[in-house]
């Protein structure tokens, strides 16, 4: 069974997608950074209407992915608070200045998380190497990596993601994402050979998720060809 993650970058997003088909709910703020951590508002109504999974962002700002020190010990502050917070996981990624993945600060976040599972989200496709990039966050004992194969959309990136899902054997999940729609997550599907698929599901230039749009992936993830 093909699984499907929704990105919300409001309450009212997340509360959409409760009702809907999808397996998680990656729950974050402010749609035009790519996402920053939510508000513990957000995160505690949110839990309290839906037994679905609930993976949060944690990422103090939109921009690159180099953290200054303040930067770095606020995001260690929102993972121990919001362990609290009966959610299911984190998303997160750092980098080095150079663009590479900064092994010493994502191992710090990664115990503090223990233990739940993290994702490391699209900070990955800042990075020069996929293939190495991916065996560092693998020895880091992510569980997920969102990716959209290095380029602006999984559209330009099926090739890599599929050398991706390969490369990883089973060892991490390699979640396709960026540009995932109903109009080519079946494509996505077929070409990478993923096994969790992740998308905003907005449409027809709304900033809100669309419960038809992710119920509609979702049977096309698992349709029969």
């Amino acid at each position: 069974m093909k699984k499907l993650e929704i990105a919300c970058f409001t309450l009212e997003s997340a509360l959409i997608a409760a009702k809907s088909e999808a397996d998680r709910i990656e729950l974050c703020a402010d749609a035009s950074t790519g996402g920053i951590t939510p508000t513990i508002e957000d995160i505690k109504t949110l839990r309290t209407k839906t037994n679905k999974e609930i993976m949060v962002m944690i990422r103090p700002r939109g921009g690159d992915f180099y953290y200054s020190t303040e930067e770095f010990e606020q995001m260690k502050a929102e993972i121990t608070y919001i362990k609290s917070c009966n959610i299911d996981g984190f998303v997160f990624g750092i980098l080095t200045k150079e663009h590479e993945i900064d092994i010493d600060r994502n191992k710090e976040l990664i115990e503090l998380a223990h233990p739940f599972p993290c994702t490391f989200h699209r900070a990955f496709d800042r990075t020069s190497n996929e293939s190495i990039s991916l065996e560092k966050i693998i020895e880091l004992s992510f569980k997920t990596i969102l990716t959209s194969g290095l380029q602006n959309n999984v559209n330009k990136g099926k090739q890599i993601l599929k050398k991706l899902v390969e490369q990883a054997n089973s060892r991490i999940t390699v979640m396709p994402g960026g540009g995932l729609r109903s109009n080519n997550i079946d494509e996505i599907n077929r070409s990478t050979n993923a096994t969790y698929f992740h998308s905003s599901a907005m449409i027809d230039n709304l900033e809100i998720t669309n419960l038809n749009e992710i119920n509609q992936m979702k049977t096309l993830l698992n349709s029969e060809k």
